[in-house]
Formats: structure tokens, sequence, C-alpha cells
């Protein structure tokens, strides 16, 4: 049915909010058309302005609240209004997690696998401190004409204006000093800040990560050029100030693109790689690996990925999407075999030599998606009494769901970092296992995102 409204631009309406979307903004009705607010609760009623109208749908933006909600708690960032890093910091924790258990919830009654009524969905699991958790900053430069300096941020929500930022109450601390520091470099040198629109300028990005348990620091420049001007009175008085600086990289993004790394990495100073240390693991972080944001909150999604699993001394498992290792690697003492496969041969090479630098003779990991090779070892007779898959957000491809439904395993965990993935490829996962439970982790307590673990027994 067509809705009978249609809002205008700046048009300023009275709404009251049902409940939070995917993305946390709220959403509320205006005679059946549906209006997405950010920023606000349910249950509270809220003066908007109309920002984009369609047939459809609209979006506004909150002027004043009417009546609040008791869940409402004051936002501790400055700039927490414009940032576009965080969408939760006005919801306390304890509701935050419901919330990502409701999430959960709203896909699986939009996608309905069969039987989902009857899934058990647990609580979510928290962090005690939900506040600098995240080990790696990666911010954007943009010379502000106004002021004439170089600022250092990340983007306003949906735009390319940046916002200023020296005190993300998400990152490690570490991570937001030696940020600070660079910025105070590259104005006191004038190195010259990429301009989008002229496409001129060197530095665009710089990316700090720590290794949590190791405390090493990595710094990695990336510029439109492999042209880095005054750079080493840079690294000079980088290692001055910061003994954990112990890599120093330069990346090179030459293209017009949203990825934030080019191909070519240049080594400038001090290690190729920093070490952290994960269940009695090393990993080498070089400055492209991925690794998880949140490491402590990772230990715990692991360790219920292997509470789900389950495995005896005897069983062999498929480790699919296995980056370094992190998952297969932690149930390697308890398995027969481990196999693994990523797309990176980096990764691959890494998770090699964890699992050399850990004596295991029972593991082996290929370059290729899991999409083709976990078909091809299935054909070739290697039946695995387990497999875990931890998909990208875009979550499970066709070839893989239908490997696993040809050729199911007793035991599947499906570890998901976005929840209508997930529900959709339970579509078709459900009709040949049983979906025993469904476990919520919060990894990025302030935001919307979500992580699930899913333990499926074969019917």
């Amino acid at each position: 049915m067509n809705n009978p409204v249609q809002l205008k631009i700046d048009q300023t309406l009275q709404i009251k909010i049902k409940r939070l979307g995917i993305n946390g903004e709220g959403i509320g009705y205006h005679k059946r058309l549906i209006i997405f607010v950010p920023r606000v609760l349910p249950g509270e009623e809220v003066q908007v302005r109309v920002t984009k109208a369609s047939p459809r749908y609209a979006e506004a933006e909150l002027i004043k609240i009417i009546k609040q909600s008791p869940d409402r708690i004051t936002p501790p960032c400055e700039v927490y209004d414009r940032c576009g890093g965080c969408q939760l910091q006005h919801l306390a924790y304890p509701k935050q997690l419901d919330f990502k258990k409701d999430l959960l919830k709203q896909a699986l009654e939009k996608f309905k696998p069969l039987d989902y009524k009857n899934y058990a969905l647990k609580e979510t699991i928290g962090m005690e401190d939900p506040w600098h958790y995240r080990n790696k900053a990666q911010f954007q430069f943009q010379f502000n004409p106004t002021s004439q300096k170089t600022e250092a941020g990340l983007y306003e929500m949906n735009s390319h204006r940046l916002v200023a930022i020296d005190n993300c109450l998400v990152q490690e601390e570490i991570t937001q000093s030696v940020m600070n520091a660079v910025v105070e470099l590259v104005n006191a040198y004038e190195i010259p800040i990429y301009n989008e629109q002229q496409n001129s300028g060197i530095l665009r990005t710089v990316m700090v990560r720590v290794g949590i348990e190791t405390k090493q620091v990595q710094v990695v420049f990336i510029t439109s050029t492999p042209k880095f001007p005054r750079k080493n009175a840079i690294i000079r008085e980088l290692n001055e100030r910061f003994p954990q600086v112990v890599s120093i990289m330069q990346n090179v993004q030459n293209k017009k693109t949203s990825l934030v790394m080019g191909d070519e990495t240049i080594h400038l100073w001090g290690k190729t790689a920093i070490e952290e240390t994960m269940n009695d693991l090393t990993f080498e972080l070089s400055a492209r690996a991925f690794f998880q944001l949140n490491p402590k909150q990772t230990k715990v999604l692991y360790d219920e990925a292997r509470k789900a699993l389950d495995l005896s001394q005897n069983e062999t498992v498929v480790d699919a999407y296995c980056g370094v290792g992190t998952i297969g690697l932690s149930l390697a003492h308890l398995a027969k075999e481990v196999r693994g496969m990523d797309i990176i041969p980096q990764a691959i090479d890494d998770a090699r030599a964890n699992a050399l630098r850990k004596g295991f003779t029972n593991t082996h990991y290929e370059v290729g998606t899991a999409e083709e090779l976990l078909p091809t070892w299935l054909n070739q007779g290697f039946k695995p009494d387990a497999i875990v898959v931890d998909p990208p957000r875009t979550g499970l491809g066709e070839p893989l769901l239908k490997a696993l439904t040809q050729f199911p395993a007793k035991k599947l965990v499906y570890v998901s970092c976005n929840v209508s993935t997930l529900a959709r490829d339970l579509q078709v996962l459900a009709k040949t296992y049983q979906i025993d439970y469904l476990q919520s982790v919060d990894m990025f307590p302030q935001t919307a995102r979500c992580e699930v673990v899913v333990k499926l027994t074969k019917k």
C-alpha cells in the first residue's frame, strides 16, 4: 500500500520513537511513513527536522527531546554529536547489550529461517570497561584553511567533512598519544596534505596500532606518492618521544578510491611488523595484516567458538576464513588435524609460521577462498568432524553454503559480524543443521555493531 504522505525537507514533526534500527538509529512513524532519526531512543517523544524525504521513508535530525527515555545518558565524548565513529554513547551500557541481542532477533524475524522462533538467544556478553578498547587508530588528514593547521580525525556520518579528534574515548590511550604527536610533527614540518578535489598533496591517512600484550606500537603513513619530505626528522622525533614505537612504515595509495591502503608498502624504520600474543600464540602484525580491533573481547569470542565446537582429541576441524590462524591454532592441541584457508598469502604465511613456532605438526594451511577449497577437499574425500566459519560482513558465498549442506560436518560453528547476512545464511543451513543456540558478543561497545557465535549440529 502506498503511503498517503510526502514530507518536505526542513519540515518539523513531533514523533514517538518505537525501536532502534540496525545502525543504532531511532525508528518512528508519521502517518505510516517510517522516519529514521539518529541519537534518539525507544519510548522518547521528539521534535525532529526532516533532512531527506522520499515516498517510502524519511530521515530527520533531532531538534528537541520532549519526553526522555530513562535509559538515556550524557555521552562523555565532546564530538559525539558530529563524529560518525560511535552510534550508541547516549544509551546506558547494559541497554546497549540488550539492543545487540534484539538486533539479532530483528534479523531472524526478517529472514525467518526454519523454526527461528524457537532458537535459544543467549544474553550478550559485554565488557567490564567498555572504553579505550580499540588497538588501532586510522585517522584521515585534512588541512583546515581557517586555522591554517593540519587536523586528523574521522568523517561525520555519511559525509566527507572531517571531525578533528585528539581524545577518542574508544581508542587505546597510547594510539591517541602517538597520533597527537604525529599531527604536531606534520604541522611543525609543514608536510603537504592530500587534497581529494585537487588531487594534490602527499599525506592522506595515518594508522597507529598497538600490541595490547606486547605494548609494541607501529605507525604507518599513507601517502599519495612514494615521496615523503622531512620523514627522517619525523622518525627521529617519534623515536625520542615514544620508545614503544618499534616499527614505522609508509604505504602508497595513489588511486582515487575509498580503500585506505594501496599495494606498495615501504619500510622506513625499525621492524616491519609488531607482535601481539593471544591464547599463548604470537602473531606478527605487518602494516596490512588484519587483526581484531578489540583483543580483550576477541579472546572471549574465540573462547565461545571453542566452547561451541566442543572438540574431542580425535576430531578433524576446518577453520574457514582463517586469517593468521587465530581460531584454528587455539584448537590445534585438541584436534587430530586442523585445516585452514585464506585469500591473503601473507596471512597464510603467518598462520604456518605460528603453527611452526608452537610445534604443531597437525595443521595444514592453503591460500584460496573457502568457497573453492572446502568443496575441493570434501570431493577429495576429506571429511572434517567440525567446521568453523568466520566470514566477512558479506556472509557465506553460494558455493560454500552448498558444500556445507551437501557434505555436512557433525558440528558447525558460525562466527558472524553481520546479523543480517547471518540470518540470511541460516535460511539455507537450518534445513540441514539443528540451530542449538546463538551467543552475541559485544566486540565494539558504543557502536551498533555486534558479533555472534552460532552452534549448529547436523540433523
